[in-house]
């Protein structure tokens, strides 16, 4: 998709996020609305879906398309590095990535985007992989960034 048809489709995505997302606090049911439409909206998104910091794994938490790993070890693949980083992470070729996690094969790109809660701690991170090389950019990047700032707001 073009850069800028891209970002128009986010600010539609965000309009909608900011009709619904405040008719309920419940953190969960606000993942769940955000994934949904990501996943439905966005051309590529394979899979799309959170993972939920807990004593030191990566637990799934809603998400969208194939079956996922259900934990994700500490140290390991593209989700840790944005925890560990405290950063948005995009990873073009995810063959490329050193000790990137494969739940599905079909996954050739990659996106990860930390969640804080209200203190600024990371508390879950937005995953989303494509089938499609380099789907993902820094303009991803800023426009998740802030699609995930909603759920504690």
């Amino acid at each position: 998709m073009e850069p800028e048809k891209k970002i128009k489709r986010y600010n539609r995505i965000i309009g909608q996020l900011s009709d619904l997302l405040p008719k309920t606090n419940n953190r969960l049911a606000r993942m769940s609305t955000i994934v949904a439409l990501l996943h439905h909206k966005m051309d590529g998104f394979f899979w799309t879906g959170f993972y939920f910091l807990h004593d030191d794994k990566l637990i799934v938490g809603p998400y969208q398309g194939p079956v996922a790993c259900q934990e994700l070890k500490k140290g390991k693949g593209v989700c840790w590095a944005a925890v560990e980083k405290k950063q948005t992470i995009v990873v073009p070729d995810v063959d490329k990535f050193p000790e990137h996690i494969a739940c599905d094969s079909r996954s050739k790109s990659e996106i990860v985007v930390p969640v804080t809660n209200e203190d600024n701690e990371i508390v879950a991170v937005l995953d989303i992989d494509s089938t499609i090389y380099s789907n993902f950019s820094k303009d991803d990047g800023l426009e998740l960034e802030r699609i995930v700032k909603m759920i504690y707001s």
